[in-house]
C-alpha cells in the first residue's frame, strides 16, 4: 500500500488519492479510426490472411533474420508469394497502403516520390522497394485487420451481421444511415471487430515460445510493454475521458494503469489474460468517431453556399475537439447547390461526402482522406489528398483530385481525374468508368500538394490494378481510358491567392496536343467570321443566333445549373432558384478584338466569380 501511495504522489504532487481514483475510473480505450478508415481495404480479403495463415506468418517472421522487428519488403514478398500464395502486386498493394499510414514528414515523402520517379525498369523498382520496412507486429495486425470487411454468410443472405454480446449504442436514423454499409466510417463496426477479435489480436503479438505444440494459446502466456507497442496500432485511449489521448503502450507505462491490467514488474510483462479482461472492461466507442461528430460536432460555414429551393444539406465537424488522425468532416445530403471551401478548419481532416445529388462541391484545402459515398449527377473537386480517395455506390459523378491513393467500387458512370504516385485500386461492382489524367489547377494547389508531400511525378493515373473479392481480378471492361478527343480542360471559378497557374506536370503530351487543336479551331473560327465582312447589322444578327444555340446547349448539358449556382443569392435577379431570367451568360466571343468577355464556359464560371474564403 505505501509503494501504491509513493506512485500516487510521483504523479500528483498534492498526494491527493481522491485525484488518481476518478482518474483510474475515468480510463477508456477505443479503436483508433484512421487504420480502420483508411487501411480497410473495403473488399473481401484473400483466405489466406485468415487466422490459421497470419499464426504461420507470426511464428516464421519471429524465427528469421530481417523479418523482426521490422520487416523489408523482399522478405514480405517472399512470404506472400512464396507462403501464401499472393500476386505480387497484391503484395506490394498491403505493403503500400500500410505504409501510406505511416506519420511520415511531407519531405520524406516527396524524396520518396522523386526516388520512384527515377526507377526504369521492374528491377530497379524492387530494388527501390527494398529500402522499405515496416514494423513486423503491426503489419500482421494490419492484414488481420482486413477481416473486417468479409462478408459472412449469414450477411449475405439477410442483410445484417450477427449482434455483438454489447448492445449497440442509441443512434439517430441519420446516423444510421451515413454509417449504414460503410465499414471503414463506421466506428460501432471497428468497436464490435475489436471487441470480437481481441483474442486473436493479443495471439498474433505472442512470441512463439508461448504458444503449445498444438498452437494453442499457453494459459501463463505474457505479453511485454514492447510489445504492445503493436498493438497501439489499433487501440488508443485516455485516463480523462478523451481529454488526453494516448496511444495504448504509452497509457499503460503508467504505473497506476499497469497494476490494474496485470502487470509484473519481475516478468516485466503483462499476463495475457489479466491484460485481455482489462481491455474488454475499458473498450469504448471512439469518442471522437462518426457518431460522437454527428450527434455534438459544430457545423461549417461555407463562403459559397447558394440557397434555392434546397436547404437540407448537414455539414457537422470534430476539428475544434479531435486530436490529429480523428478529424472528421461529414456532408450528407447537399442537393442542387454549389459549396466552396478553403480553410484551416479543412485542412488534414477525414471528410465523407454522402448521398450528395446534382451538386458542384469544391474542397480546396490539404485533407487526410475523402470518402464519396452513394453520391450521383455531382461534381467533386479536391485539394491534395495525403493518403486515399474513395468512391463507393457514386453514380455519374465527376470526381478531380491529387491523392496518395484512389479506389472505387459498386461506381458507375463515373469519371475520374486524378493524379496519383499508386496505381489506382477498382473494386468489385464497377461498370462504365472513365479514368483522365489531372487537368485543373488553383493559386494554392502547389503549396498544398508540397504540404502533403505530393510530387506531380511517379503519376501512374491510367495503370489501375482490378482487384476482386479475396484476391481474384476483375474483367477490364469495368473502366475505359478517356480518349483525347473527348478531353476538356476544367477551370476552378474562384479568385484566391497563390502562385500556381497551370496543371501541376502538364498535361500528357496527347492530351495536350488535343487541347491545342481545339483552341486552334476556335481561332479558325473566329478568322472566319472576321473574313466574312459582315456589316454591324449581320453581325448583331449573328451573335444572337450563336448565343441562342449556347444556351440550348447549356441547357441541354446541365451547365445551366452550374452557372446558376455560381451567383451569390444577392447578386441573383429575382427569379426562382435565383437563375437568371434571360439565361445572360454572354455567350461565345465571335470578335475577340472587341471589348467584350469570352464566354463564362471558357473561363469556367459565370459573371460573377467568387472568392473561396
Amino acid at each position: 500500500m505505501a509503494n501504491h501511495e509513493n506512485v500516487i504522489s510521483s504523479i500528483h504532487p498534492q498526494g491527493d488519492p481522491s485525484l488518481e481514483d476518478m482518474e483510474l475510473g475515468n480510463v477508456s480505450v477505443w479503436p483508433r479510426l484512421e487504420p480502420f478508415l483508411l487501411g480497410a481495404l473495403q473488399v473481401a480479403p484473400s483466405n489466406k490472411l485468415s487466422m490459421h495463415y497470419l499464426r504461420k506468418m507470426a511464428s516464421y517472421v519471429r524465427s528469421r533474420d530481417g523479418c523482426y522487428p521490422r520487416l523489408g519488403w523482399l522478405m514480405w514478398k517472399h512470404i506472400a508469394c512464396g507462403k501464401l500464395q499472393l500476386s505480387e502486386d497484391l503484395a506490394w498493394l498491403y505493403f503500400e497502403t500500410f505504409d501510406l499510414l505511416a506519420l511520415h514528414t511531407p519531405e520524406e515523402r516527396l524524396e520518396w516520390a522523386e526516388a520512384m520517379s527515377q526507377c526504369s525498369s521492374p528491377k530497379e523498382l524492387d530494388r527501390q522497394r527494398s529500402k522499405m520496412s515496416v514494423d513486423t507486429l503491426q503489419f500482421l495486425l494490419f492484414l488481420y485487420m482486413q477481416q473486417m470487411n468479409r462478408v459472412s454468410l449469414r450477411t449475405s443472405l439477410i442483410g445484417e451481421e450477427w449482434p455483438s454480446h454489447r448492445s449497440r449504442s442509441p443512434s439517430s436514423d441519420r446516423e444510421s444511415k451515413i454509417s449504414s454499409q460503410n465499414k471503414n466510417w463506421d466506428d460501432q463496426a471497428h468497436l464490435t471487430f475489436v471487441q470480437s477479435h481481441l483474442s486473436e489480436l493479443l495471439e498474433l503479438l505472442l512470441e512463439p515460445g508461448q504458444l503449445s505444440s498444438s498452437g494453442q494459446v499457453l494459459r501463463d502466456s505474457q505479453l511485454s510493454l514492447e510489445v504492445l507497442h503493436g498493438l497501439s496500432l489499433l487501440l488508443e485511449g485516455s485516463m480523462s475521458r478523451g481529454r488526453s489521448v494516448h496511444p495504448l503502450h504509452r497509457l499503460l507505462s503508467r504505473p497506476p494503469l499497469q497494476a490494474l491490467a496485470g502487470y509484473s514488474k519481475l516478468s516485466r510483462s503483462f499476463g495475457l489474460q489479466h491484460l485481455q479482461q482489462w481491455l474488454r472492461q475499458t473498450l469504448t466507442l471512439n469518442p471522437f468517431g462518426i457518431s460522437a461528430c454527428l450527434r455534438s460536432g459544430k457545423k461549417l460555414a461555407w463562403a459559397q453556399q447558394v440557397e434555392g429551393a434546397i436547404k437540407r444539406a448537414k455539414v457537422a465537424r470534430n476539428t475544434h475537439m479531435a486530436p490529429p488522425g480523428s478529424r472528421v468532416v461529414l456532408m450528407s445530403q447537399v442537393f442542387k447547390q454549389t459549396l466552396a471551401k478553403d480553410s484551416e478548419k479543412l485542412a488534414g481532416s477525414n471528410v465523407k461526402l454522402h448521398r450528395c445529388s446534382e451538386a458542384f462541391i469544391y474542397l480546396l484545402s490539404p485533407l487526410r482522406s475523402v470518402c464519396l459515398d452513394k453520391c450521383r449527377n455531382s461534381t467533386v473537386v479536391l485539394g491534395p489528398v495525403e493518403c486515399s480517395v474513395h468512391m463507393q455506390g457514386c453514380e455519374n459523378v465527376r470526381l478531380v483530385c491529387v491523392a496518395g491513393r484512389l479506389a472505387v467500387g459498386s461506381s458507375s458512370q463515373c469519371t475520374i481525374h486524378v493524379l496519383t504516385p499508386t496505381r489506382p485500386v477498382l473494386l468489385p461492382g464497377n461498370v462504365g468508368l472513365t479514368l483522365g489524367p489531372f487537368h485543373i489547377h488553383y493559386p494554392s494547389l502547389e503549396d498544398h500538394m508540397a504540404s502533403v508531400g505530393l510530387a506531380v511525378v511517379p503519376n501512374v493515373w491510367d495503370q489501375p490494378l482490378l482487384l476482386g473479392a479475396e484476391g481474384s481480378t476483375l474483367d477490364e471492361a469495368c473502366y475505359r481510358i478517356l480518349p483525347p478527343a473527348d478531353f476538356c480542360p476544367l477551370v476552378v471559378p474562384f479568385q484566391m491567392e497563390g502562385d500556381t497557374c497551370e496543371v501541376p506536370g502538364g498535361l500528357p503530351p496527347a492530351y495536350q496536343k488535343a487541347v491545342d487543336g481545339r483552341e486552334q479551331r476556335v481561332q479558325d473560327w473566329q478568322r472566319t467570321v472576321k473574313e466574312a465582312h459582315l456589316n454591324k447589322e449581320q453581325r448583331r444578327q449573328f451573335q444572337v443566333l450563336v448565343e441562342q444555340k449556347f444556351h440550348e446547349w447549356l441547357l441541354a448539358t446541365g451547365q445551366r445549373q452550374e452557372l446558376d449556382s455560381l451567383i451569390p443569392p444577392a447578386a441573383a435577379p429575382d427569379t426562382p432558384g435565383g437563375s437568371r431570367a434571360n439565361g445572360d451568360y454572354g455567350g461565345p466571343n465571335l470578335w475577340p478584338n472587341e471589348n467584350k468577355q469570352n464566354g463564362p464556359l471558357r473561363q469556367g464560371a459565370g459573371e460573377r466569380p467568387t472568392t473561396v474564403s
